[in-house]
Parts: C-alpha cells; sequence; structure tokens
C-alpha cells in the first residue's frame, strides 16, 4: 500500500476551481483537492485526508504567491480546520460568483458535453446576514456550533457572518444538550423557531432511525413568497435566503408559461411554491399534480393552497408516483421539478421524458446532478434552452440552478 501524505507540508501552484469547494493542485503526480486556496496562487498545503490513492485533501495553510481575488475572511471560525460552512471567504464575491461560474459551466462540458456560457446572477442583499434556516450540531460540552469540512468535529461559535442578524442570538449564549442537534429558523415576521433534535439511541453501535430522535419547540414559521402568506413547519423546507423563492418562482412561472386548461406537474413540490404559481396560470379548468415525499410538508401545503382546487397531493417518492397506475394517464403539458441534491435520476428524467411534456423547467441546487440528468434528457430527444444560474448562497461553493428544457427541434 502506498504510504499517506497525512499531514505532511507541501508547496503547490493552485490550477483550476473544481465542484465542492476546492481547487485542484498537482504533486508529485497525484491530485491534490485544495481548500482555503484560489486559482493560480502558490500556497503550503497541509495534507488532511489521503487513504493513498491516486489523490489526497488538504488546506493551503500558508499563501505564498496571492490571488487579486483574496480577501481577508470577515468570520474568525473560517479558515483551515474550523467551520466547514463556508468555502470562499477569502474570495471576492466577484470572485465567488465567476468560481460558482466556471464550475457550472465545467459540469454542463464534462457530464452533459455542452459547452454553455454561464453567468452567476447575485441576489439582493449582499454576501452576509443572508441565511435564514441553519442546522446546528452541539458538541459534548454541550457548546453550539457547527461542524468542521468532512468532521464530526463540532466548531463552537458565538456568531455567523452569514446569518441573517439576530437569529442566533438566544441559540448561542446558551448550553444544549450534547450531540444533539438544532434547526433555527428566522422566519419572514422576524420570529426564530429553534427545533432541538435530540441524540440518536445507539443500539449495538448503531443509531435508532425514525421516532427515537426527539424534536422539541417546532413551531410554526410564516413566509412571504409569489404574492402569498405560508405558514408551515419552521423545521421544514424552505428557501434559505430570503430573496430565493420569489425569485424562482418568478423564473419558474416565466418559462413555464401554462395556459389556461393545461396540466401540469410539480415534483419535489415541497409545501407547494412552484404549485401556487402554476395554479394561477392554468385556472380553475387546468390541473396541477404534486409529488413530494415529506408527508409534513403536503400537509402544510394543502392548508396553504386550499383555495386553489386545481391542485391535487401525491404523497410519497416522485419515482414511486410516476409509476403508479393512472398516474400518467393523462399527459402533463409542463413539468417543474425542483430533486435534492443527488438529482432526479435516470428512472424520473425516463418517466417525464415518455409523457412529452412541451416544457420542463428543472430546478437545481447542484449542478453535477443538473448536467448528468440533462443527458439523460438529451438521450430521450430533450435540449437546454435556457438556463440562469443565482448565488443564494453566498460565501459557499453552492450554487442553484434553473434550467429549461423542450424537445429537441
Amino acid at each position: 500500500m502506498t504510504a499517506t501524505w497525512m499531514q505532511r507540508l507541501i508547496e503547490v501552484e493552485v490550477g483550476a476551481v473544481a465542484h465542492g469547494g476546492h481547487c485542484v493542485a498537482r504533486h508529485e503526480g497525484r491530485v491534490v483537492f485544495v481548500r482555503h486556496a484560489l486559482p493560480g496562487e502558490r500556497v503550503v498545503v497541509r495534507i488532511t485526508e489521503d487513504t493513498g490513492g491516486s489523490f489526497c485533501r488538504g488546506d493551503a495553510v500558508e499563501v505564498l504567491q496571492a490571488s487579486p481575488d483574496r480577501v481577508p475572511a470577515p468570520c474568525p471560525f473560517a479558515g483551515p480546520g474550523l467551520c466547514g460552512g463556508c468555502d470562499w471567504q477569502h474570495a471576492s464575491w466577484q470572485a465567488q460568483r465567476e468560481l460558482k461560474a466556471a464550475v457550472v459551466a465545467e459540469q454542463l462540458h464534462r457530464l452533459a458535453k455542452l459547452d454553455w456560457e454561464v453567468i452567476v446572477e447575485d441576489l439582493p442583499g449582499g454576501p452576509e446576514d443572508w441565511r435564514t434556516r441553519m442546522r446546528m450540531a452541539v458538541g459534548p460540552d454541550g457548546r453550539p456550533g457547527f461542524r468542521a469540512h468532512r468532521s464530526h468535529q463540532v466548531i463552537p461559535v458565538d456568531h455567523c457572518v452569514i446569518a441573517v442578524p439576530d437569529a442566533l442570538d438566544d441559540v448561542v449564549d446558551r448550553t444544549w444538550p450534547p450531540k444533539s442537534e438544532l434547526v433555527v429558523a428566522r422566519d419572514a415576521g422576524g420570529r426564530t423557531h429553534v427545533t432541538e433534535i435530540g441524540p440518536p439511541i445507539v443500539r449495538r453501535g448503531r443509531p435508532v432511525p425514525g421516532p427515537s430522535r426527539l424534536r422539541q419547540g417546532s413551531g410554526t414559521a410564516t413566509e412571504l413568497a409569489a404574492g402569498r402568506t405560508w405558514n408551515l413547519r419552521s423545521d421544514g423546507f424552505w428557501q434559505v435566503h430570503p430573496a430565493a423563492a420569489d425569485t424562482f418562482a418568478e423564473v419558474v412561472g416565466d418559462w413555464a408559461d401554462c395556459r389556461p386548461g393545461d396540466r401540469a406537474w410539480d415534483l419535489y413540490g415541497g409545501v407547494g411554491l412552484f404549485a401556487s404559481v402554476l395554479a394561477e396560470q392554468v385556472g380553475p379548468t387546468g390541473s396541477v399534480a404534486v409529488v413530494e415525499s415529506s408527508y409534513g410538508a403536503v400537509a402544510d401545503g394543502r392548508l396553504n393552497l386550499s383555495d386553489q382546487p386545481q391542485i391535487s397531493w401525491h404523497p410519497g417518492r416522485t419515482e414511486v408516483v410516476l409509476d403508479s397506475p393512472g398516474f400518467t394517464d393523462a399527459p402533463p403539458d409542463v413539468v417543474v421539478l425542483d430533486p435534492p441534491r443527488k438529482g432526479a435520476g435516470k428512472v424520473v428524467v425516463t418517466a417525464i421524458a415518455r409523457s412529452r411534456p412541451a416544457r420542463v423547467v428543472y430546478v437545481a441546487c447542484d449542478p453535477a446532478a443538473l448536467a448528468r440528468d440533462i443527458a439523460v434528457f438529451a438521450q430521450h430527444g430533450y435540449e437546454l434552452a435556457q438556463l440562469r444560474a443565482f448565488d443564494a448562497f453566498p460565501m459557499t461553493h453552492h450554487v442553484e440552478c434553473v434550467a429549461l428544457l423542450r424537445p429537441a427541434r
């Protein structure tokens, strides 16, 4: 077995950005994925992860030749070995968007065989003070914080520069049950909701799934988007950037472009944000079928959209619902999907393509998964017609994309 380089210090020239919040360098014939560096820099890297294969991972612990895009990190908890939540605090905001655009373009080129010019658009508010929902971990000493990169280690914090102001004030100044987790949500009304998730019960060395994880203090959050007021579980899914829900709903509505009487599918539909837009377009003579695996989200959606009888709710995993008897008997005119980070996958994409909608609007939080699914759509005769990318997660490597696919001409 090849000896590993763990904790070894090496000097490298930093190459291109890669998906995941790091850049690529090479040393002695091996690939090194480097965090806390920027393309073109010369840095000293401490190897933090190495299994002896063709690549390893490391942190830039000293910058010998800095990029003009480098800036001081505004957070004292950002840096090698510290909080793993923010990947690009050492880059200017403009540079962050350019790095993300390069990643999206590279994924489309490599996985979907598309050469596409990508521009990552900013959302209002700047790179700090934007995050309304956070998941925190509690260390053995009861202090809340965030995990280090690719680690279970909890880094205690007393503030977070990307959190909306005051969101963590009543969280970080007290102790919590060790090894528990906290879901913190600051809603549109300025109220902070904290859900405590108890540590899992471990039996025979393994955590017991499901109800063994006790939740307390969930509450109901109020959000505003798409011209509506939404009341939903505070620990459920909602966009974390204050401007994201409205922005994405507007783009989805523009590209869906349903007509009165149309049929639409809203897959991975959550509480029905996009369904509300589609329902207004199709009107009382049309239909919108929402598929969502979270029964809590479905319950919230039904309550919030009870005034839209043209919306039907189908709880369950998307691939299962699409394969259920009768669901695809009436093909849709438009399909909207917002899958989790892993993407929709071949089964779901194939089912959508077989239904032959005139337009598919795909909302993606992972550019690699989006590119893979676009490649599958292409195998079924669909082509990428438009794409917009948004910096909905400043300081991090995450980027949100909305893609429009149509039957190839």
